[in-house]
């Protein structure tokens, strides 16, 4: 199980270290270029996506459990139909944003407290970045589906693919050639149209022989897609909770000016650095999950829960003794300015507590996720949402800007207590008590544990 545990988690956690890394860089390119307003601006204008592609995560989300899920009954149609539904989906509701694009811009700026030199950036980079939506919409159902099928290789090489393109060409136009800022949103759209070619080469290759399954006019239909959508109806919920609370976040540090716009911003770069590290054993706690109750494995599930909470509480231990030790380093990698880096030392106290209580709530969310327990996730992130904003507003009058990561650390706290408490009747329960092995093995073949689907795939088909 471990080793399980293992196949699935590195390729993740070595293609989502990248993304915090684009984002630093993104960061460390604004900040060369002689404005303190452009790194307000990267983290407005990336902000602005936030709201945005934030909602539609449930389009990663949904598709890799009910993959997963299919995966484990070994139903290779239906998880080709996720696969379908997911894709048009996202297509769909990348037309709409590119549509409303104007319209959203000026509604955000209603309620985005900024000077008018952030502003002005951010909207130059929003309105390039926009016209990214079909391919980073359609990413995440290739990425949720590529993961329901037991299979983080192939996420890693998309991600690492985009993220290597990003961080080039937001280096190169960002600083070599006449666009300068506009040339790190420039960037951006370069990358996510290079990694959609490779995943859908990848698809082609190695699971092309599935496309059979396919039958776009059925699939398509609102009375198959209904239950798609009931399910993808919580998680945009859950999405959207996660928006008001990280968009949240540099919404509010706007107020207290450009300075601290900025600290904050590396802060929470650097905190999703240990994040996207963590996600890693997520991701292989939703493929795992969702096999395992596809497949009504119920000791399975119980010992990979058990090994994954092992695992993500050793990344823990070692993330806040990096934060404590080389926590101040980190943040002069990001900024030159001499304000910015004085001004962040008062709160890398945050950087140092939070891995210990986040890595109990991403767990969590990943293995719930493999369950499809879209209601219970829905609910935790309502809790989470509330006690972020009314921590922020109880202690802002005592703490000042103290008391927004002292929000943020609460909305961690509701979601670990409140998973904990219902993963039983929302995760296990699930496979009923008796339930152990319901495939009968074959000889050599460890029961319940190695067995492919039931209509066999070519080596090069299997994950």
């Amino acid at each position: 199980m471990n080793s399980r545990i293992l196949h699935l988690a590195v390729p993740s956690i070595l293609a989502n270290i990248t993304v915090p890394l684009v984002g630093m860089v993104d960061i460390g390119v604004s900040g060369r270029l002689g404005n303190v307003a452009a790194i307000g601006a990267i983290a407005v204008g990336s902000m602005l996506f936030d709201l945005l592609y934030w909602n539609f995560g449930f389009l990663r989300v949904g598709t890799g459990g009910l993959t997963a899920q299919a995966y484990g009954r070994k139903d290779l149609p239906g998880a080709m139909r996720y696969f379908v539904q997911g894709e048009a989906t996202a297509l769909l509701s990348a037309s709409f944003l590119i549509l409303i694009q104007w319209l959203f811009v000026e509604a955000a700026f209603l309620f985005i407290d900024c000077s008018a030199e952030v502003q002005e950036l951010a909207r130059k980079y929003f309105f390039i970045r926009i016209w990214d939506a079909p391919a980073t919409l359609s990413l995440m159902v290739f990425k949720g589906w590529f993961i329901g099928m037991q299979n983080t290789v192939f996420p890693m090489a998309v991600d690492m693919t985009v993220n290597v393109v990003n961080l080039g060409m937001s280096i190169f136009l960002g600083l070599h050639t006449p666009l300068g800022f506009a040339g790190v949103a420039l960037g951006t759209v370069i990358a996510q149209y290079t990694g959609l070619i490779l995943a859908s080469v990848l698809m082609l290759t190695h699971y092309g022989r599935l496309l059979r399954h396919v039958n776009i006019r059925q699939h398509v239909k609102f009375r198959y897609m209904k239950s798609f959508y009931v399910l993808n109806a919580n998680l945009f919920l859950r999405s959207l909770c996660f928006m008001l609370i990280y968009c949240g976040f540099t919404s509010l540090a706007a107020h207290y000016g450009d300075v601290q716009l900025a600290v904050s911003t590396i802060i929470m770069k650097l905190l999703m650095l240990y994040s996207y590290i963590l996600d890693g054993f997520a991701y292989a706690g939703e493929a795992l999950t969702g096999r395992y109750i596809g497949a009504q494995d119920r000791p399975s599930l119980n010992k990979a829960v058990r090994l994954l909470f092992t695992w993500t509480a050793g990344l823990a231990v070692i993330s806040t003794i990096a934060y404590g030790v080389g926590g101040q380093w980190m943040v002069s990698l990001m900024t030159t300015e001499a304000a910015v880096t004085a001004a962040s030392k008062p709160y890398m106290i945050w950087l140092i507590i939070m891995p210990a209580f986040s890595c109990l709530a991403f767990m969590w969310d990943g293995i719930f996720i493999g369950a499809t327990a879209a209601r219970a996730i829905r609910n935790g992130m309502i809790w989470a949402c509330a006690s972020f904003y009314a921590c922020y507003f109880a202690f802002r009058g005592l703490m000042g800007i103290q008391a927004l990561y002292m929000a943020y650390f609460a909305h961690l706290i509701a979601r670990d207590i409140y998973m904990t408490v219902t993963a039983r009747r929302q995760v296990f329960y699930r496979i009923p008590q008796a339930c152990s092995h319901p495939t009968t093995p074959t000889p050599g073949q460890s029961a319940g544990h190695d067995e492919e689907p039931t209509q066999p795939l070519r080596n090069a088909d299997r994950t």
